[in-house]
């Protein structure tokens, strides 16, 4: 019989943890269940009531972020030796009920890792669900974007908290992030070549809560573009580098085409002397950020190697 790890991470949850661990369900077909929670620091009665909920309680002794207590039911889930693993938000958003929902491609050889969608129904076509702050929606929309390009895979919710896990993706998963883990995870596994999907969740907002994690809209989405920018720099270091040299290349390009141009009319650089400088200057960025990319993609191969000895590392220390 498999065993299913249900890890929910908490930061003063105390008012809807206990619903959220009355509603996973105890069984799902021939799966045992058993429910993680991953105290992040709580200040209130969350521990306690998760505890009397029936629920494994794993503590951190300050708040470190969702990224971190992630990675901590990660672990957890990983010593209790799960074959799949499923995180929930504690703030009762979302319904436990739709945990088979998530692992039925798992469970059918389709994917190895299966992210919630909040936004979709499935066909592509988009919607707002109620009482989603509009700012928050586009977010999200531009984020999808972002990461469905360096995924290379096509997302519409790249940040939602409701997702499962093969025993294959929980063991190649490495993260770095404490902050969040929602899109670095995507573009690891997605790199490592493991197969994602998308299933449509409903979803509950309620307009008096604010959220712990992207209550400053502006400062979430700075410290998940640091993640985002790092992974991406780690595992496509070509492309990143690329992308990151595009502007002085056009500075370059359009320096030395002004001063050869006049050149050509005027026979003299006079008196734009300071522009060659410019086109020196940025052409040497430029090749410079190109070596830079050639230089990490020599060690991305090492960065391989060692992940996949990590993996192996992993397998036989928690199949032991």
């Amino acid at each position: 019989m498999k065993k299913l790890t249900v890890v929910i991470p908490a930061y003063n949850e105390e008012e809807s943890i206990k619903f959220v661990i009355n509603s996973v369900p105890k069984s799902i077909g021939n799966i045992n269940v058993s429910v993680v929670v991953v105290d992040d620091g709580s200040t209130d009665l969350t521990v306690t009531i998760a505890r009397k909920a029936g629920a494994l309680v794993v503590s951190h002794n300050q708040n470190y972020g969702v990224g971190k207590a992630f990675q901590s039911g990660l672990n957890k889930a990983l010593e209790m030796n799960a074959d799949l693993m499923v995180n929930i938000d504690a703030d009762g958003q979302f319904d436990p009920q739709e945990i088979h929902k998530l692992l039925k491609p798992i469970i059918l050889g389709k994917a190895d890792y299966v992210i919630s969608d909040r936004f979709s129904n499935g066909t592509g076509k988009l919607s707002i669900p109620l009482n989603m702050p509009i700012e928050k929606y586009y977010g999200n929309l531009i984020m999808s974007t972002f990461i469905s390009l360096l995924a290379e895979q096509k997302f519409y919710d790249v940040s939602c908290g409701f997702r499962a896990y093969s025993r294959k993706a929980m063991l190649m998963l490495d993260l770095m992030g404490k902050f969040t883990y929602t899109q670095e995870s995507i573009i690891d596994l997605a790199a490592k070549g493991l197969r994602i999907a998308s299933i449509p969740v409903k979803v509950k907002y309620f307009p008096s809560r604010k959220s712990k994690i992207a209550n400053n809209l502006f400062m979430y989405s700075l410290r998940s573009l640091k993640i985002i920018f790092r992974t991406f720099r780690d595992y496509r270091p070509l492309l990143f580098f690329f992308y990151v040299s595009i502007i002085p290349l056009i500075i370059s390009v359009l320096s030395g085409v002004f001063l050869t141009t006049h050149y050509y009319r005027t026979g003299t650089f006079t008196p734009y002397k300071i522009v060659g400088f410019i086109f020196i200057y940025f052409s040497a960025c430029t090749f410079g950020l190109w070596a830079l990319g050639f230089m990490a993609d020599m060690f991305t191969r090492l960065r391989i190697y060692q992940e996949k000895m990590l993996y192996y590392q992993k397998l036989n220390y928690y199949n032991k």
